[in-house]
């Protein structure tokens, strides 16, 4: 007769032996999972009372870290962050700077953003199997030290890291004959004294004023800077563009290369960058009585003309126009709109040789930056920059672009899968979160996963991608 245990739940009766268990683990007080005690939580259904234990050991609430762990391989970002973190520790240390910069970045893509989430996940098996650590991974106050062990010199080389990662990403199918540089700034709201935090009157609001660089062609996150909250939003813009274009042209040095952002960014500086170093510009300008005076006979023409046919019009004009801190004068696309809502001028300031109405079209495409800066705000909780020191916190946003990296390659194998895009949390809920037991055998590990998750799907379209190791 077979002594395996009975797997029977037919008659919705607990088996006998996972009653014992759970009351050897009630006795030890959860000891294993870091809780003084296993509580209950009942719940009164018609069917009967449901209760409920936090209770069971080689159990993971993240069935899909190890696609994370994959990306992470594939790009080698946390490997090359480690090796750029100083290392602060004293004597023997228990935990690698890898192990401990996986951690951190799988937590945030997980969506666990705090450091204070390690105080249980730090026995979740599947993430210390990520993680190639054995046994208990770092605690909450190791990975707050961690984040406050680098300084501006490891935060430029970690930044150096990051667009290092794009650059060799980008000529993945060759080098690139074009690159389109999307430039926005976005607030990071602050809840306390944290070095830099401080009022921006637009925003109303105690903030950082992160900026931030996209490839608008592919939608890669090229770099993220984190400024003090009163920053205007051109604020270092000049100095990053500086670094990001040097790096490009040192890699590909025929690349040409487009610049686009809104009119925050409309200052001398960077249309004199651009325009000594050959890069096409296209930048919104903020309106001023000189600009509403050019676009006066265009905006009498779009006004007669919605009056006699009562539908929406839309002109788009051009014009030269030069500033008083403009050493000279500039093209400016005019584009004015009327329609029951009233009237919209808008102005383009730029170098670039399109057809008025083709240009301003491309330039509002720059809108798209936006879901991509969500992104990264949202699923990628960019904005838990809660450390007291300016730097942890820069490193901390650092550590949330690995994350959005993370999540945005296994977006991109989906997409080439034939997947349509989606939203990375969406993303996360579908592919890694997922309810599993991890199961130590003698020769490998196996993980069971829960056979009603509707993303089971993506899993094998991830599996049998092309080229995958």
């Amino acid at each position: 007769m077979s002594t395996s245990p009975d797997y029977s739940w037919g008659d919705r009766r607990t088996p006998l032996w996972y009653e014992k268990r759970c009351e050897v683990e009630l006795n030890q007080g959860g000891a294993n999972m870091g809780q003084s005690a296993i509580s209950t939580v009942v719940f009164a259904r018609p069917s009967g009372v449901v209760e409920t234990r936090f209770d069971l050991d080689d159990v993971t609430s993240d069935g899909g870290l190890l696609w994370l762990a994959e990306a992470d391989d594939e790009l080698g970002l946390c490997q090359a962050f480690a090796a750029v973190v100083p290392e602060w520790r004293r004597g023997p240390a228990r935990h690698t700077l890898v192990s401990l910069v996986r951690q951190r970045v799988f937590q945030i893509a997980c969506g666990y953003p705090d450091q204070n989430d390690a105080t249980t996940l730090r026995h979740d098996p599947l993430l210390q199997l990520s993680c190639d650590q054995t046994g208990v991974l770092a605690s909450q106050p190791t990975l707050s030290r961690l984040d406050n062990a680098v300084d501006e010199d490891a935060c430029t080389a970690l930044a150096d890291v990051l667009l290092g990662c794009y650059l060799d990403q980008r000529e993945q199918h060759g080098s690139p004959g074009s690159i389109l540089l999307d430039l926005d700034s976005t607030d990071d709201p602050t809840h306390g004294e944290q070095e830099g935090s401080a009022y921006h009157g637009y925003y109303r609001q105690h903030m950082y004023h992160p900026l931030l660089a996209f490839d608008g062609t592919t939608n890669q996150l090229i770099s993220v800077r984190l400024r003090p909250g009163n920053a205007h939003a051109s604020w270092d813009a000049v100095e990053e563009v500086a670094r990001i274009v040097a790096a490009m042209r040192s890699r590909w040095p025929d690349v040409a290369i487009a610049l686009r952002a809104d009119g925050g960014f409309a200052v001398p500086a960077l249309y004199t960058l651009c325009e000594a170093q050959q890069i096409e510009y296209t930048i919104g300008l903020i309106p001023n009585p000189r600009l509403e005076d050019r676009a006066a006979a265009l905006l009498t023409l779009a006004t007669a003309t919605y009056e006699h046919t009562q539908q929406p019009v839309r002109l788009i004009g051009q014009s030269h126009y030069q500033a008083d801190t403009w050493e000279h004068s500039r093209r400016v696309i005019i584009k004015v709109e009327v329609s029951e809502h009233g009237t919209n001028t808008r102005f383009v300031v730029t170098t670039r040789q399109d057809a008025p109405d083709m240009l301003y079209d491309w330039y509002v495409e720059r809108g798209e930056m936006e879901n991509w800066v969500k992104d990264f705000k949202r699923a990628c909780q960019a904005e838990r920059l809660s450390c007291c020191a300016f730097w942890a916190n820069q490193f901390r946003l650092l550590l949330h672009a690995v994350a959005y990296w993370l999540l945005d390659t296994l977006r991109r194998w989906l997409g080439q899968r034939g997947v349509a895009r989606m939203q990375l949390d969406t993303l996360r809920l579908r592919l890694i979160k997922i309810g599993g037991w991890v199961r130590w055998l003698t020769q490998h590990v196996r993980i069971h996963l829960a056979s009603s998750h509707p993303g089971e799907p993506l899993w094998h379209l991830l599996a049998t991608r092309p080229g995958r190791p």
